[in-house]
């Protein structure tokens, strides 16, 4: 698996599960920060695939501005999909971690119900995924590689926007306050509406991001759920709890992810072994955090 994986073929695979990783768990830790637990990055990066295809496959659009508007068209859907269970928390003080879980679901649903219906390409022999996308509408990849450069280099730069959002803003400074206390957020004066809302907006576009880059990057069609994102969002809050909800760190965590997500794919490969297999590494990883989060926090005390 390591030799495999550090080979340059598996460094590239890595690089390229790398991508989606990194937007899905800086938006998470821009979440998390302001108190949301946002569980639903999963369900985001699905429906930014929808609207990267929507504006793909459906729009009139010259070729100089399609890639640009699908990108932005992607982080708009990802932001307004965010923003349910956002107005939800603040208006109606409904549970965000139920509302985004059954969300990622409804966006699963939906994807899968595009492209074995109405979505379905013409010229797909049956199999359930939409015409190819124009060439206008691809993402670039890095020669030899299926390594998006553009949406690589947005991830970096993400990565540093989210730090001087969160550390150097009044902004940044009440989502952090709002996520310690709603009440001392409250009484200080702060919008707690506000700061849920651009946290959840900046998460949710984010995601979207991820989904225009894994159709437009890699697949260059809409695919069904399972194979657009092999649970990207979920390995997102592996991410940004692996660098303890600090932007700076969050490359190595998603690097590491990645890599992990990248050998499970050989083992599969090599070994015969079951893609469960990644996801059990992945669940007994984010069951040691939140143990080791737990006695960090807590101690027992005899009496």
């Amino acid at each position: 698996m390591f030799s495999k994986s550090l080979s340059s073929y598996g460094l590239s695979e890595v690089l390229t599960k790398f991508i989606p990783l990194e937007l899905c768990g800086i938006g998470l830790i821009v979440a998390f920060k302001s108190g949301m637990w946002n569980i639903g990055a999963e369900g985001q990066l699905l429906i930014g695939a929808i609207m990267a295809t929507w504006a793909a496959l459906f729009l009139d659009i010259p070729d100089f501005a399609q890639l640009p508007l699908i990108l932005i068209l992607s982080m708009v859907g990802g932001f307004a999909w965010a923003l349910i269970p956002a107005l939800l928390k603040a208006k109606l003080e409904v549970n965000e971690v139920i509302v985004t879980l059954m969300m990622n679901y409804i966006a699963s649903f939906l994807v899968n119900y595009l492209v074995y219906g109405p979505w379905k390409g013409a010229k797909e022999w049956g199999f359930p995924y939409t015409d190819k996308f124009p060439e206008s509408a691809w993402l670039q990849t890095i020669p030899g590689t299926r390594i998006h450069w553009l949406t690589l280099l947005i991830a970096s730069i993400a990565t540093f926007t989210a730090f001087l959002i969160l550390f150097k803003t009044t902004l940044g400074f009440e989502m952090r306050v709002c996520g310690q206390s709603r009440r001392v957020a409250e009484y200080s004066g702060m919008n707690y509406t506000k700061a849920l809302m651009a946290s959840m907006a900046i998460s949710g576009a984010l995601a979207g991001l991820a989904g225009a880059g894994e159709v437009c990057g890699i697949h260059r069609r809409l695919r069904y759920a399972s194979a657009i994102s092999s649970g990207y969002g979920y390995s997102g809050i592996i991410v940004a709890w692996l660098s303890s909800l600090h932007p700076i760190a969050s490359p190595l965590s998603a690097f590491f992810m990645a890599f992990l997500l990248a050998g499970g794919d050989i083992l599969q490969v090599s070994l015969g072994l079951s893609s469960g297999v990644v996801n059990v590494f992945n669940g007994v990883i984010l069951f040691s955090l939140l143990i080791s989060e737990f006695f960090g926090r807590y101690r027992l005390r005899w009496r």
